[in-house]
């Protein structure tokens, strides 16, 4: 059983999907504790927030609400919908305290693509054709270590940026971890004029590349 915060049909708007018409599955629980989370309703896992599949889907405002679903229920959903999009982000929350083979490889035999999106603080179960987007949390106040495992794993590395000192973080773990990406994305954290300009300076100096979050730019979710 997947515990889901939300979901919904928008446009991907960050790193190599950028632009794809996509299906959002927002897991809930994660014990990171990333100071700048935009998504903190996903954090707990609070019994008292339980309710219906139906009402976790496309929620009009962000809530700690949560639902409980198995892989084929989250498909029947799709398909419900009515969703055209056959790109699945599976993000949280963590999403990788979970094992998404069966949601995913149910999902891939039924016609659609999956991405996770990841703290790279637990160990990847997915199947080989899902892209991986490790979004590497450093140093968070929950005490959760980046792991080696996690980076080999990464198609993509997709990492927030607000001051030099990211960047340093960043380029420590890719020695400590012995990991060269081939795609690097930096993003500017909160689109901050400095933090943009700290990305686009890097990205140009290390051949890195710019993620913008193009969908708050667009003000759609």
């Amino acid at each position: 059983m997947y515990k889901i915060n939300e979901v919904f049909e928008t446009i991907q708007g960050e790193a190599s999907f950028t632009g794809t018409p996509s299906i959002f599955l927002r897991l809930q629980g994660c014990p990171v504790g990333c100071a700048w989370c935009d998504t903190k309703q996903t954090w707990d896992v609070d019994n008292v927030y339980k309710v219906s599949l139906d009402d976790t889907v496309e929620k009009k405002a962000d809530s700690d609400h949560w639902a409980e679903a198995t892989a084929e229920q989250v498909l029947a959903l799709f398909k419900e919908r009515g969703y055209n999009a056959k790109h699945v982000v599976i993000t949280g929350g963590e999403p990788c305290m979970y094992d998404l083979n069966p949601v995913c490889e149910l999902l891939h035999a039924n016609g659609y693509s999956t991405q996770i999106e990841t703290s790279g603080t637990f160990e990847i179960l997915v199947p080989e054709q899902t892209w991986v987007t490790v979004s590497p949390k450093i140093n968070m106040r929950g005490g959760y270590t980046v792991l080696r495992s996690a980076m080999q794993r990464a198609d993509e590395i997709k990492h927030p940026v607000a001051m030099q000192k990211h960047v340093e973080e960043l380029e420590d773990l890719f020695l400590k971890t012995g990991v060269n990406p081939r795609l690097v994305y930096l993003q500017p954290i909160s689109q901050k004029t400095s933090a943009t300009k700290l990305a686009i300076e890097t990205c140009i100096a290390k051949n890195w590349r710019l993620s913008v979050q193009v969908h708050k730019y667009l003000g759609i979710s």
